[in-house]
């Protein structure tokens, strides 16, 4: 694959946010047994993330799911990228989400082997340049079953 084209990329997101919500997307899925977000809004200041969930979040689980994604962040992780065929990349990663003109080719971002997943957005090189991680705020929304999770950067002391 050496002519890699993709689609034009509308968004210019702050990389240290985004890789976030990409290790945020691995520790849920590891605690919860829940899928990726299905919305997400991505801002310099602050970010947030809905997930389908079966119950709301404890507040031990809220702390447990800020822990893991510090854990992540300080790990130190490099933040690679990877050019696929969408064929190749059907055994590995849910299609739906493409545009029905997405490229032949893809890019997976890898953080590290802790997450992986289809992306075309802006990102750090290494976990060290994100910041902690503070979540904000979050609700839960009973009849929809929606977890709406707000967070922050914050700098290292």
């Amino acid at each position: 694959m050496n002519d890699i084209t993709l689609n034009a990329h509308n968004k210019e997101e702050f990389p240290p946010m985004h890789t976030t919500e990409h290790i945020v997307n691995r520790a849920m899925i590891n605690l919860f047994g829940c899928g990726r977000a299905f919305e997400a809004h991505i801002e310099r200041k602050k970010s947030k993330l809905d997930y389908r969930l079966d119950h709301c979040p404890t507040d031990s689980e809220v702390a447990a799911l800020e822990t893991e994604v510090n854990r992540v962040i300080d790990s130190h992780l490099d933040v690679t990228t990877e050019f696929i065929t969408q064929a190749e990349a059907q055994s590995r990663f849910d299609l739906s989400r493409l545009p029905d003109d997405a490229s032949e080719t893809v890019r997976v971002v890898k953080v590290s082997d802790y997450d992986e997943c289809l992306c075309i957005g802006l990102h750090v090189g290494n976990t060290a340049e994100i910041g902690r991680f503070k979540i904000i705020s979050h609700d839960w929304d009973t009849d929809t079953k929606r977890w709406r999770l707000r967070f922050k950067l914050e700098e290292r002391a």
